[in-house]
């Protein structure tokens, strides 16, 4: 027998509102919708304009449309080898007609409603897919399938199986009834969370009320909702950063009362150093050192996060704080992914340092117990100031004498229980690099427990990259000019998306590509590298290519954070419509590190998208890694931008960083 409720208020489980009942309610459950409170935060991911008729002769790339039509054909076409199928609804006015396409099924039963001649509205974004328009999962409806008035705003919510749009919007209505408009008792309403004075100061609506009229929009509604503007919604966006910054500066508050020791003012052993060098430092460089050393000066930790684009200098911005650490009397854990990237710095903190009298030790898994034992009595006595090592750094028996500054290098690799760890240690003063640009707005929130320092200008003399894309059908061009260089004695890298075959996408693959590479080269070395090798072998195919011994790099995206190969001065990217334009700035990073003029090569498949192509014209424009970050950002949004959830970036219902970032300014000042 089913329970009554009494009272509904936002704690009442959702399968108790009029309309629910258990088997609705547990399919809402798997969606993380178990109240009506989290029922009432499901927001919609878009609005439909039904009060514009539209016609399909009028479609035009990148709109967001919404118009009626009649069902012309629906079908399903498998993708070559791969057995993959794309769902087809072909539908046609008076105008014309369009394909819509889904490469996924929205719920089980989708498309066994859809027949020839019915009479449907589609609701979605039209794009050019190989020179035609098109519509992408699109919203397809079949007419008096709900009950909506035509000429109204109609909100979209994410799509859940079992659950038809119009349904869904009727149980959200319920609910909106129920603690809303007519709460059966006081402690049925929903509560204020902002502060009276917040409300008035940023000109904020009361949350109740912005709760309705984000998924009710009032009858003659303009274009604001459509582009997340509206009152109701920067209410909500406002709400979400607030919390966050709250917390943020509850993170930062924390690390001020914690003491450290404050370095002396006195750096000459950096401006010996300095005097050494055959370059100068660019003014980007200065500027870190200077955030760097100011937190040094204060009897509290240092978390910063130095962000430079490849091949900015962040290393030599990393050598100089260690050697003030080393200075003021501290050993320096320096801490890099691989061993590979280990060694290279270890042998360039030797070449800069020691004509300064400071020993650097390298702690890695390859060493034999002996040196390790060694290196780590040295590390325990402060014989080793600086100390370049992997994880091996935080094992249990490595004991440091006087450890005071952390540098980790590439922090995406490193949890927050390996930082942790090194604390454990000793080190009171953190100091992260990384190499992939992240927009200064991102890495504020993404970063929030860290200040943010950032190198935007390459050292003079860094070799521009020539990037040009090219189709399939010039590959034996491409192919050729791969032969010019490796003819002049230069190497080459040539990347794929996939490791082997695979049944779920019709693409190269690097094992089999490796194979027609090595007939088609038969005259040079040819190594193979991905993700699916053992550690040890990867770091044995890098050693062997960065010494001279391969000409030709076949890899998957393993190389992204990689070693410096001077000589390697041409880069293939195949498929490169299937990577991120971050990821493809990355990867082109490999190339362009001496003084050989680079080139990198986007080569890319048939069935490229309008995202794909547009990802290659800007990857051809520029090469700034903050300017290539900024444009990624604008195109696939912060979570995909930043990949999945365990990035560190919060679960935004509604408040998007790109689009939204006046009210984060406004939440972080209140």
């Amino acid at each position: 027998m089913r329970q009554k409720v009494e009272i509904v208020n936002i704690d009442t489980q959702v399968q108790y509102l009029k309309g629910v009942g258990p088997k609705l309610g547990e399919a809402l459950r798997k969606r993380g919708v178990s109240t009506v409170g989290d029922l009432l935060s499901w927001f919609p991911r878009a609005y439909e304009d039904r009060r514009a008729a539209r016609s399909i002769s009028t479609l035009e790339p990148g709109q967001i449309v919404s118009f009626l039509a009649r069902i012309v054909q629906v079908r399903s076409l498998n993708l070559g080898r791969s057995h993959r199928k794309i769902y087809e609804v072909v539908v046609a006015d008076g105008s014309g007609r369009v394909s819509c396409k889904y490469f996924r099924v929205p719920y089980k039963g989708y498309f066994e409603r859809f027949q020839p001649h019915q009479e449907v509205r589609v609701s979605g974004k039209a794009q050019l897919y190989r020179g035609r328009l098109e519509l992408h999962h699109p919203d397809i409806v079949l007419v008096g399938e709900n009950e909506e008035q035509e000429d109204e705003l109609i909100p979209l919510y994410t799509e859940t199986e079992g659950l038809r749009p119009g349904k869904l919007r009727r149980i959200i209505g319920a609910a909106i009834d129920k603690v809303i408009l007519h709460p059966e008792k006081p402690e049925s309403q929903i509560d204020e969370t902002l502060p009276q004075w917040i409300l008035q100061k940023y000109n904020l609506i009361p949350r109740k009320e912005a709760l309705k009229l984000i998924h009710q929009p009032p009858p003659h509604s303009g274009n604001e909702y459509i582009e997340f503007k509206a009152p109701a919604q920067k209410r909500i966006i406002f709400e979400e950063f607030f919390w966050l910054e709250l917390h943020l500066a509850s993170v930062r508050a924390g690390v001020k009362q914690e003491a450290a020791p404050a370095f002396s003012k006195k750096q000459s052993y950096v401006d010996r150093l300095l005097s050494q060098l055959p370059f100068q430092l660019t003014g980007a460089q200065q500027r870190a050192f200077f955030d760097i050393a100011s937190d040094l000066q204060r009897p509290h930790p240092m978390h910063r996060l130095v962000q430079g684009d490849v091949g900015s200098g962040k290393t030599m911005v990393a050598l100089m704080s260690a050697v003030y650490a080393v200075e003021n009397g501290y050993q320096v854990a320096l801490m890099v992914p691989t061993e590979i990237l280990a060694e290279q710095h270890f042998k360039n903190a030797q070449k800069f340092l020691k004509s300064l009298g400071i020993k650097v030790g390298l702690l890695t898994g390859q060493l034999k117990l002996s040196e390790h034992r060694q290196v780590c009595e040295q590390l325990a006595s402060g014989e080793i100031q600086i100390c370049v090592g992997t994880h091996a750094l935080i094992q249990k028996e490595v004991d440091f004498k006087n450890l005071g500054l952390v540098i980790v290098d590439e922090q995406h690799r490193f949890g927050v229980a390996q930082r942790q760890e090194l604390k454990a240690k000793g080190a009171s003063h953190f100091l992260v690099m990384t190499a992939t640009p992240i927009p200064r707005t991102l890495a504020m929130t993404v970063y929030g427990d860290l200040d943010v320092s950032i190198i935007d200008e390459l050292p003079p003399g860094r070799q521009p990259i020539l990037t040009r894309k090219a189709f399939e059908n010039k590959r034996p061009k491409v192919m050729a000019f791969v032969r010019d260089q490796l003819k002049a004695g230069r190497q080459a890298y040539v990347v794929y998306p996939l490791v082997e075959e695979s049944d779920k996408m019709d693409l190269k693959n690097a094992v089999t590509e490796y194979e027609n590479l090595q007939a088609e080269f038969p005259e040079y070395r040819l190594g193979l590298l991905h993700g699916k090798m053992k550690p040890a072998e990867k770091e044995a195919v890098m050693r062997e290519f960065r010494d001279g011994n391969i000409d030709m790099l076949v890899a998957t995206t393993v190389i992204e954070v990689g070693v410096d190969v001077p000589n390697a001065n041409i880069m293939v990217i195949e498929h490169a419509e299937r990577f991120g334009l971050s990821q493809l700035h990355q990867l082109r990073g490999r190339v362009g590190r001496g003084q050989h003029k680079s080139y990198c090569v986007l080569l890319l498949g048939y069935a490229v998208s309008e995202d794909g192509t547009k990802r290659a014209e800007i990857m051809e424009q520029s090469t700034d890694g903050f300017k290539i970050a900024e444009a990624d950002l604008e195109m696939r949004g912060p979570g995909e931008f930043l990949g999945t959830r365990q990035s560190g970036l919060p679960g935004f219902k509604m408040a998007n960083l790109v689009r939204d970032v006046k009210i984060l300014q406004d939440a972080r000042q209140a």
